[in-house]
């Protein structure tokens, strides 16, 4: 279905679906910052809040498999009404929730919502533009979903601080109260349904799968990863639960996932720069650019907030931008274009970031990568979406599914060398230093603090070793990010292949590749 563009009703309809998937994608961010501040309330460590977090990623990943066939069979309309009734419904119980145990459940069915609210949201959009118009309703989409987290911290910051932890969860209430009343009278209903399959074995074992291994990724670190029992069972259940997974798929006539499109070089291609390139690497800084306003310069979760909105500006402007010049000339040239600009600031720009450089510089610095990022969301959605043409949710179902596992991935790797080179430079401060320096130092410090001064000499010692190591952290993620962008430079051979064999005839619907 196409809407007359740029009419009263078309306004209404994108404000309707934007601001849903504006708010799912805000609460992921937004949460992160209160995370800290739930330990009293629920009676728990900071591990145990961590759950929180994990609850509603994992929730998310599983419901993503099962999106396709709730469209096909109630249509993308209701589907989306459901998933943000659902998410207004979790989001008040998380609000009142006083155990760990009832807001970790609120959060699993909030994370299912998420599913459910992304996946539709992206396909009505997509669908009620022209097809050459289809970069830009990836533009604004994109201005949504990617601009959400980067104004999370600060929000989240803002509610915390000033209304408490629970009003971050709150506030979702009454935003998804009128979503739901004015989107089930007003909202088209878009895409034919049909019976549909569903390969349930299959997704049973996938969805085990990618549970057990976003917990190993997100908990991985606190376990000391493979020196712990808790974490090989759950390497155990991912293989083996995808193990069981390909076989199911292998044997079924009814399949999950269809697999053909991956003969379509830009579908294979599109997949994986999410996967590696958002997933590996843009969400490594999307972690490390936070960490490092509240961890290395000090700032507080809202100046922290402020910092990630210098980029995440960026984003939203030039989203819209960039699928309006996808249109235009097609989505390959701008995607070429993104990944030199994403590795010259990966490069150039980041490594120099540290606890001596201004607030301001750091903000100037890292507003390349929203620039980076702005062009990379539409591109890569269209090339994906009109590989796939009729099976545009199964596209979108993919996408998401490879950018929570990528993430993950990422987020954990971000991690993980974050406490490799602080302990890596830890080591190198020890060995280089003048010990009768440090032992008048020590002395001064015990006479001041008592027993503390060694504490507080060894924080120190810590503190600029996670400085110092912060610079081959952010090379770590620029090394992921020239890995993504190999297949970002291989678009335009996958382009001249398309042309020369004649595979892809989206000429006919005046698509540009």
């Amino acid at each position: 279905m196409q809407t007359k563009l740029f009419t009263f009703n078309f306004a209404l309809y994108i404000i309707l679906i934007i601001t849903g998937a504006f708010m799912a994608v805000l609460d992921t961010t937004v949460v992160d910052i209160i995370v800290p501040r739930l330990k009293g309330p629920l009676s728990t460590d900071m591990y145990g809040v961590q759950w929180v977090i994990t609850a509603y990623m994992t929730a998310a990943a599983a419901g993503l498999l099962v999106v396709e066939w709730l469209i096909k069979r109630y249509g993308n309309k209701w589907v989306y009404i459901v998933g943000v009734g659902l998410f207004s419904l979790a989001s008040f119980l998380c609000g009142i929730s006083n155990s760990l145990g009832f807001i970790i459940s609120a959060r699993v069915v909030q994370g299912f919502a998420e599913a459910l609210i992304m996946v539709t949201a992206h396909m009505m959009i997509f669908s009620l533009f022209p097809p050459d118009k289809k970069g830009i309703a990836m533009g604004i989409f994109a201005l949504g979903v990617a601009f959400a987290p980067a104004i999370g911290p600060t929000l989240g910051g803002y509610l915390s601080e000033w209304f408490g932890w629970r009003s971050v969860f709150f506030v979702n209430v009454p935003i998804g109260i009128i979503i739901v009343i004015f989107g089930s009278l007003l909202l088209p209903d878009i895409g034919k349904r049909e019976k549909y399959p569903l390969n349930v074995i299959s997704f049973i074992f996938l969805s085990i799968s990618t549970v057990a291994l976003l917990i190993l990724l997100s908990k991985g670190q606190q376990y000391g990863w493979f020196n712990s029992s808790f974490i090989v069972y759950l390497g155990f259940i991912t293989w083996f639960g995808f193990l069981f997974f390909v076989m199911s798929e292998y044997f079924s006539k009814v399949r999950l996932f269809e697999y053909s499109l991956f003969k379509h070089p830009f579908y294979t291609l599109g997949i994986l720069i999410y996967f590696i390139l958002l997933g590996f690497s843009m969400y490594q800084y999307f972690y490390l650019i936070p960490v490092f306003y509240e961890h290395i310069k000090g700032l507080s979760s809202i100046q922290s907030g402020l910092g990630v909105l210098g980029f995440g500006i960026w984003i939203g402007i030039v989203s819209i931008i960039a699928g309006n010049v996808s249109d235009k000339i097609g989505p390959v040239p701008v995607l070429v274009a993104a990944g030199v600009i994403y590795l010259i600031t990966s490069f150039y720009f980041f490594p120099p970031i540290n606890y001596y450089m201004s607030f301001i510089e750091a903000v100037f610095r890292t507003m390349p990568f929203g620039i980076a990022m702005g062009m990379f969301f539409a591109p890569v959605t269209v090339l994906v979406m009109n590989a796939a043409k009729d099976k545009g949710e199964q596209a979108i179902v993919v996408m998401d599914y490879v950018r929570f596992v990528g993430g993950s991935f990422g987020t954990a790797i971000a991690t993980n060398s974050m406490f490799f080179y602080k302990d890596k430079e830890y080591e190198g401060i020890v060995s280089l230093q003048n010990y009768s320096l440090v032992s008048d130092l020590l002395e001064k410090l015990k006479f001041v603090f008592g027993e503390a001064g060694e504490v507080i000499l060894r924080n120190l010692q810590e503190f600029m070793a996670m400085n110092y190591g912060f610079k081959y952290v952010w090379l770590n993620a620029a090394f992921w990010g020239l890995v993504g962008s190999l297949f970002v430079f291989l678009l335009p051979v996958a382009k001249k292949w398309v042309t020369e064999n004649g595979e892809c005839k989206m000429k006919s619907e005046k698509r540009k590749i």
